[in-house]
């Protein structure tokens, strides 16, 4: 039998269901991996390895007694640091947070045990999930598992090393501006961002806003898509869900039409994009069009998409921030500062029309959908780079302007408003992976995942396991 911690979490959900293992044997399984490989990699940083084994024997004497099953009964899943887990360590990635224990779990923690899945801990993430890099004061820097020398990305760092190292088949994380993606990218493995509403968040700073969302990581589309059967549906706490159940997207995933229209954006408009990225995609549009697609290269207008999410997502930092910075200022990373310091600086006029653009922006979105059913562009403008670099300051010759400007192809896909996928699509010539961004039409989760599950099926690029 193939090492289970390699086995994915259908298959291993399946195979507990038939009672051809148990849960105790697949959490030990787990935790067995996690200890031979956590100490490099640095992914998960609270491990509840006696509260998951009692969760996985209360599981097991579950289904003999013949309870109803979850979806996820028995499977091994991480939460991200920065969703509240009941009785388990949760810091933010902050020494403000460093002995923060939650009484109560959040919407997608709760969901994911009621699935049935089995928490193994809390995979690292960058401080209060600010950037594209998993580092912080508490807990150090989680390193790629494709070399340990560069980053893993972030702020699902510590979630996508996980998946990539086997430790667990499942993971949850969130996305602001790229954050599910970007180190699924980096990390040879699938981040979806859902449609914002698909997953209900909750607690949340401000539940009215769009611009971030929860939601799964994994090794593959089809269980990216068993995750999500389990987030996904309404709760009255969160006042943008969306009303279709999870088990709308539960596996198997239907094959797309033939012959759908895809737009290939190599650059998502005039972006820089580092050589080997380009190098590493350059074959996705014959991948498309030998499975009977037809692709033209074309890309929306994205016109002020950078200026809008700098605006509204600094405005979100100092709603959500703002009061710590008032009190712990010297305790905190200097980024988050500024981005709190920016926010507060703007006008009321400045946030107007971020939000006027951002309605014409979506129009034009929509628009385009017209005339595409999906669109195609890197997930990253560069590949993995030195852990000890903590942003990238240049890309082909471009100075970035902020610590985020480097994220733009998914920051600019953020503002879209809809959702997105990364899936593995190639690896640069020292061995580095590079994921394509599939991003689907207005509430297109369904059709994001078939296409998604069709380019992983046709490339196999994500059975390429690191050297660890």
């Amino acid at each position: 039998m193939t090492e289970l911690h390699w086995k994915s979490a259908t298959e291993l959900a399946g195979l507990i269901r038939a009672g051809e293992l148990s849960s105790r044997e697949v959490v030990q399984a787990h935790l067995d991996r996690i200890d031979a490989t956590n100490g490099t990699l640095n992914a998960i940083v609270t491990l509840t390895a006696e509260r998951a084994l009692a969760d996985a024997a209360a599981a097991d004497e579950a289904q003999a007694r013949g309870d109803a099953l979850g979806v996820l009964h028995g499977v091994p899943i991480a939460h991200k640091d920065l969703a509240d887990t009941a009785g388990v360590l949760t810091t933010h990635g902050s020494p403000l947070m460093a002995d923060h224990v939650p009484t109560a779990d959040a919407l997608v923690v709760e969901r994911a045990k009621k699935a049935g899945a089995i928490s193994m801990g809390k995979s690292n993430t960058p401080e209060f999930g600010a950037g594209s890099q998993t580092f912080n004061e508490l807990f150090g820097a989680t390193t790629n598992p494709y070399d340990p020398a560069r980053t893993c990305g972030g702020s699902s760092g510590g979630a996508a090393v996980a998946l990539a190292a086997g430790m667990v088949p499942l993971a949850d994380g969130s996305d602001l501006g790229g954050s599910l993606r970007n180190p699924a990218s980096f990390c040879n493995v699938v981040g979806f961002r859902p449609t914002p509403g698909r997953v209900p968040s909750w607690p949340k700073a401000d539940a009215w806003t769009y611009l971030s969302t929860e939601g799964p990581m994994a090794r593959s589309v089809e269980d990216v898509a068993l995750l999500l059967s389990a987030q996904a549906g309404p709760d009255p706490r969160s006042p943008i869900a969306l009303e279709t159940t999870g088990s709308a997207f539960r596996p198997p995933i239907a094959e797309p039409d033939d012959g759908l229209r895809v737009a290939w954006a190599p650059d998502l408009g005039g972006l820089p994009i580092h050589a080997d990225v380009r190098a590493a995609l350059a074959g996705v549009p014959d991948v498309f069009e030998a499975l009977g697609h037809h692709v033209s290269e074309d890309v929306p207008d994205l016109s002020g998409a950078f200026e809008i999410f700098d605006t509204l997502r600094a405005w979100s930092f100092a709603l959500g921030l703002g009061g710590l910075v008032d009190t712990h200022r010297d305790q905190m990373k200097e980024t988050l500062i500024w981005n709190v310091e920016r926010g507060r600086n703007l006008t009321m006029e400045q946030h107007h029309q971020a939000s006027a653009a951002k309605e014409r922006l979506y129009q034009r979105v929509v628009e385009f959908y017209r005339r595409y059913d999906v669109l195609l562009c890197p997930v990253a403008q560069v590949p993995p780079f030195p852990v000890e670099t903590e942003y990238v300051t240049e890309i082909d010759g471009h100075e970035m302007t902020t610590y985020i400007e480097w994220m733009r192809v998914c920051t600019d896909v953020t503002v879209m408003n809809v959702p997105a996928i990364s899936v593995p699509a190639g690896f640069t010539d020292g061995g580095l992976p590079i994921g394509l961004q599939i991003v689907g039409p207005p509430r297109g989760d369904q059709l994001v995942l078939q296409v998604a599950r069709q380019f992983e099926q046709a490339t196999l690029v994500g059975e390429r396991r690191p050297p660890l």
